[in-house]
């Protein structure tokens, strides 16, 4: 992890989980890579500002911070939701962090029948954080990008 996002997530920390995982995901310097005019993604998925998806992206539109901070928190929610509804020990901020941005990247669905969560919720948090290295495909291959992702998602699922 940079410095400088280290920082900034230690900055907004007295805010809480939702908001280490808006710093974590989004802006020009966040997880997501933010892209004010929509694209395809590696999975040929339409997406725009911090990987938001859905079928509300206009495809000639050009978004602005606001729009695409507003877009943000409009998804990350559900993922609050889903998370803290999925597991069953006591989290640090940045662990809850982190497991919103890996909800955030794989859906809902991979991370309630992971076996991330499993690991987790017997109370293997160190093991439950191993996992988050396996997560680096797309569309069948490696990336990358998900790699460094993962390993940013680890170190801070790895901090009480």
């Amino acid at each position: 992890m940079s410095p400088t996002l280290r920082s900034q997530l230690m900055g907004v920390s007295a805010f809480g989980s939702l908001a280490i995982a808006g710093v974590l995901l989004g802006g020009d310097d966040g997880l997501e890579g933010r892209k004010y005019v929509a694209y395809y993604d590696v999975v040929n998925v339409l997406t725009v500002c911090d990987g938001h998806t859905g079928k509300d992206i206009i495809p000639s539109k050009k978004y602005s911070d606001a729009e695409c901070d507003a877009l943000l928190q409009q998804d990350l929610a559900p993922v609050q939701r889903i998370v803290d509804a999925a597991v069953k020990i006591p989290l640090s901020q940045y662990q809850k962090a982190a497991l919103y941005s890996f909800t955030y990247n794989v859906g809902r669905h991979a991370f309630i029948r992971s076996t991330l969560l499993k690991k987790l919720n017997t109370g293997d948090i160190k093991g439950a954080c191993d996992e988050l290295r396996r997560w680096i495909y797309a569309d069948g291959q490696s990336w990358k990008g998900l790699q460094n992702r993962r390993e940013i998602e680890r170190e801070l699922c790895l901090t009480d």
